[in-house]
């Protein structure tokens, strides 16, 4: 075998080991909760923004992170839910955490936003504080976890991170769960918009 098969090879276990690792299921005792503060200083296309400014808003955040194939594929969705619901009261919010944590320069962060083509505001959780107030009290597969919390300030629904997508471009050796949780999404997103 070539080096190139032997490192495709390994890519794609690796890759599929960490598509069985998220449980569905992983998330689901958060739901109900009311969403914790972020907390976090450092924003773009934004001043800073908290969970309690969000009230009469449902909010879609994505914790992604640059060289992360799940959250590249998944940015498509994020912008296409923005443009989809954005009217109708979505606020979409990526919170970009760097790996490791403190590695991190405000230059970096616009650079990440600008390819990813993100206009909704995003902020650095440099340290991952906000991420470990969220998602990280216990171990997890994934940190790259998206939340939908409702006008109230509670948590509706949890993806417990990896991709979310239309598509069969991505991260995943197959497509369908990210097809299927994409739906899911936006589905909860549309309920809860239209609730008054």
């Amino acid at each position: 075998m070539k080096r190139r098969e032997l490192l495709a090879g390994a890519l794609g276990a690796s890759l599929a080991k960490y598509a069985r690792a998220a449980k569905p299921s992983e998330g689901q005792e958060l739901i109900g909760q009311t969403a914790p503060a972020l907390q976090l200083r450092h924003w773009l296309h934004s001043t800073p923004i908290d969970m309690g400014d969000l009230r009469g808003k449902v909010v879609l955040l994505r914790w992604w992170t640059e060289g992360c194939p799940f959250c590249e594929a998944t940015a498509p969705a994020l912008r296409k839910l923005q443009a989809e619901y954005g009217s109708r009261g979505l606020i979409v919010l990526g919170i970009y955490h760097p790996k490791p944590p403190g590695d991190w320069s405000m230059a970096t962060l616009e650079e990440a936003v600008k390819e990813k083509e993100f206009t909704f505001p995003v902020a650095l959780d440099g340290d991952w504080s906000a991420l470990k107030r969220w998602w990280l009290q216990r171990d997890r597969a994934f940190t790259s976890v998206s939340f939908i919390v409702d006008r109230s300030g509670v948590i509706r629904y949890v993806h417990p991170g990896g991709e979310f997508h239309e598509g069969n471009q991505g991260g995943m050796p197959t497509h369908e769960a990210c097809r299927r949780d994409y739906r899911a999404i936006d589905a909860e997103i549309a309920a809860l918009l239209n609730r008054t």
